[in-house]
């Protein structure tokens, strides 16, 4: 019996033990709720109230700290320009700003260059931060992205510079041979000699104005409102009407196959424009006594039928270094040809901008010494399609003149050309 009441004696001591922990653990556990965490003191309602819909709404980054710099609110633009990590302000100038603000109240403004994190590019991050105070406690800090208006302004720094150059060439060509013709004025074939250099410094000053009026259009106007269906075989035989006085002069044979039956959508002028500077610019350079060929055809992808007008020379090519940067303003990857041409180095910015405007684009092939071929790509004009005659296609869906090795350079077809002597 006294083993019994010492074993029921330790039981009951035991079961009074576990209550009391019990209990003081569950007190330690309330107390210990009701104290206000680190987490808690950096949740929305420390806001001044209508502030964090005010920051959902703008366009800037932005980013609140609280007087221990810590992180009391950042937009999902500041997480991805790289400000905020691990709840604390990355950018060291930006928070130094912060802190001296907060000490004064004084707003501030400054711009910086950030770099790009993660994406192994060079260039900067151009952005412009202002920090305010908010409240007595906490900063705002707004940031706004300006890499983008940074890159347009330097575009248009460049094409003003580009074409005061190019503007001041034959104006000043112009000037100089009027000179020359009033000093040979008792010379009649120096006279003869200096006003045919004259018009063909005019010439080439017209032309450059028409391009960059056209360039000027492609850009600012929608295609789109004026689209139609537009035949294929009609803008092929424009662009070539447009160079046959070249091509009779060189000798260069011009082949067109494949266009019968095939329609684009678009602006009939502008689509017009960039194949004829397709064109042109296959017979340009090419050398005499060659041929430029081309060819169209219908190619399915996803989204909808493309039609495809390839045009291909068996001119000098393009290196691969130029290849990056034909379709850029006023480049020419022969200088000394071009102006023996009269070429602007506008047609190919314009062709571009006309494709994508359309919904197309321009690719090329080229090998030096081999040719090149430049492709247009452009959406079928879907109310008007018939598979069924004159796409260039065999019985496979193959294109009959089609590179083995690259299936977007076209020969010219053989197929009922149209042969300019």
């Amino acid at each position: 019996m006294d083993v019994n009441a010492a074993v029921a004696a330790a039981a009951a001591i035991a079961g009074v033990c576990t209550g009391v922990i019990a209990m003081l653990a569950f007190r330690w556990s309330e107390r210990d709720q009701k104290r206000p965490t680190r987490t808690s003191l950096h949740t929305d309602p420390v806001l001044p109230p209508g502030v964090d819909t005010v920051l959902s709404v703008l366009r800037s980054s932005a980013v609140v700290l609280d007087e221990a710099d810590s992180v009391v609110k950042a937009s999902s633009a500041a997480y991805a320009l790289g400000l905020v990590r691990g709840g604390k302000l990355a950018v060291e100038p930006m928070l130094q700003m912060a802190r001296d603000t907060r000490r004064d109240g004084e707003i501030r403004q400054v711009e910086l260059d950030l770099p790009r994190r993660g994406t192994g590019r060079g260039d900067a991050l151009a952005v412009s931060a202002r920090v305010a105070p908010l409240g007595s406690r906490l900063v705002l800090l707004l940031v706004e992205d300006l890499t983008e208006a940074r890159r347009i302004e330097a575009v248009r720094r460049d094409f003003v510079a580009n074409v005061s150059h190019e503007l001041k060439t034959p104006v000043g060509a112009l000037s100089l041979l009027s000179e020359a013709v009033m000093d040979a004025a008792d010379d009649p074939e120096a006279v003869e000699r200096f006003a045919g250099r004259m018009q063909n410094e005019a010439t080439r000053l017209t032309n450059l104005v028409q391009e960059l009026i056209d360039l000027s259009r492609v850009q600012n106007d929608d295609p789109l409102e004026d689209a139609e269906p537009v035949r294929v075989d009609e803008l092929v035989g424009e662009a070539i009407d447009r160079c046959r006085h070249q091509a009779g002069t060189k000798q260069i044979t011009m082949a067109a196959g494949g266009t019968a039956e095939l329609h684009v959508w678009g602006n009939r002028g502008q689509l017009a424009a960039a194949l004829g500077n397709l064109v042109e610019n296959a017979v340009n350079y090419s050398p005499a006594r060659t041929r430029v060929g081309i060819a169209a055809r219908r190619v399915t992808v996803p989204g909808g039928d493309l039609i495809e007008v390839a045009v291909t020379d068996q001119g000098i090519g393009i290196s691969d270094k130029d290849k990056e940067r034909i379709f850029e303003r006023f480049y020419r990857v022969d200088p000394a040809r071009s102006r023996a041409t009269g070429g602007t180095g506008l047609g190919l910015a314009i062709v571009k901008h006309v494709a994508a405007s359309h919904g197309g684009e321009v690719t090329v092939w080229s090998s030096e010494g081999q040719g090149s071929t430049f492709t247009l790509r452009l959406p079928e004009a879907a109310a008007t399609r018939d598979r069924g005659a004159g796409n260039g296609l065999t019985a496979d869906g193959a294109h009959q003149g089609a590179r083995p090795d690259d299936t977007t350079a076209y020969e010219p077809i053989p197929a009922a050309p149209e042969v300019l002597p």
